[in-house]
């Protein structure tokens, strides 16, 4: 299982939240409470995507750029810079980890100033 996950870190304020939804206009990820977090505290906004073994690739670069890059000046408006996006790739695995990015894909990343991690978990 892949998991792909934009992550927006903003002022914690439900306002600015919701804003960063309107902007960007697509549902973020529900927020789960837990004897340690029991409360949502809005200071950062989670947009998420996965893939099923054997689905076709998502192109998550492309798809989450195309949402950061046209709206971007909005989200500065909300003092959000650069550097408070983060793309972020998790994927489980079983035997071996392995991983290719498109040339096209890191350009285009690199260009927009914005972050990727990636997380490799041995499936259990």
């Amino acid at each position: 299982m892949k998991y792909f996950k934009l992550h927006i870190h903003c002022k914690p304020e439900k306002e600015t939240y919701d804003l960063i939804t309107r902007i960007l206009n697509v549902t973020p990820e529900k927020f789960e409470s837990s004897k340690m977090l029991p409360a949502q505290n809005y200071d950062h906004w989670t947009y998420s995507l996965e893939e099923q073994e054997n689905e076709e690739r998502i192109d998550f670069i492309n798809i989450f750029l195309d949402l950061i890059e046209p709206n971007f000046i909005e989200l500065q408006k909300l003092n959000i810079k650069k550097d408070d996006i983060l793309i972020w790739k998790i994927y489980e695995y079983e035997h071996q980890c392995s991983m290719e990015f498109h040339p096209e894909e890191m350009r285009r990343l690199g260009i927009a100033g914005i972050n990727l991690n990636i997380d490799c978990l041995e499936k259990k």
